[in-house]
This record gives C-alpha cells, structure tokens and sequence, in this order.
C-alpha cells in the first residue's frame, strides 16, 4: 500500500507528516474537531508505507492520519495503540520526542 509522506526541516526539527493516500485533501469533522488532510502539508511524495515508517526513527516530529500508516507505526512499536485518536473513524497519531 502506498502513502504519501513529506519531510520539512524547521529549525532542529525534522518534520515528518504521513497519510494514506486515499485520505489526501479530505476533512474530517467529529464533534469540535475539525482535520484538514492539507495537499501542502502531507503530499510529498508516494512511497510504500514501509519505507514511510522507516523514515520515522530520524524525524523529531510526526503526523500520521489513516489506517494503513498508523497501524504499521504500532506494528513497528512507533506508536502505542492508546496514543491513538480516531477522527471519522479514522485513526490519527502523533510522536514528538524531545
């Protein structure tokens, strides 16, 4: 399955936003949530998830929206399935390390 990932350097962050590619351009609304899935911020370039994943053990900070990306982060112990919201039913992650 592929994804779409972009990577941004800011300042001495390497920011690494992930999305399923079936997801890019949409807006998800639950409640007072509003998630816009920005062309600008995810759409980078298409890759397969895995080499999507493996790039996250360099970034500093992550987004992840969509099923396919969020669960291969859990698999590869990334993420904990409790740091997981669902937006539509939609999961969404982030990791921030400091």
């Amino acid at each position: 399955m592929d994804v779409y990932l972009n990577v941004k350097k800011v300042g001495n962050n390497t920011i690494l936003a992930i999305c399923d590619c079936d997801l890019l351009g949409k807006t998800l609304k639950e409640g007072k949530i509003v998630f816009h899935i920005k062309d600008e911020f995810y759409k980078g370039r298409k890759t397969t998830v895995e080499e999507a994943i493996d790039l996250i053990s360099n970034a500093t900070i992550v987004n992840l929206v969509g099923k396919t990306c969020v669960e291969k982060a859990i698999v590869a112990k990334h993420v904990h399935p409790d740091a997981v919201i669902k937006i539509e039913g939609i999961p969404h992650a982030q990791i921030m390390k400091l």
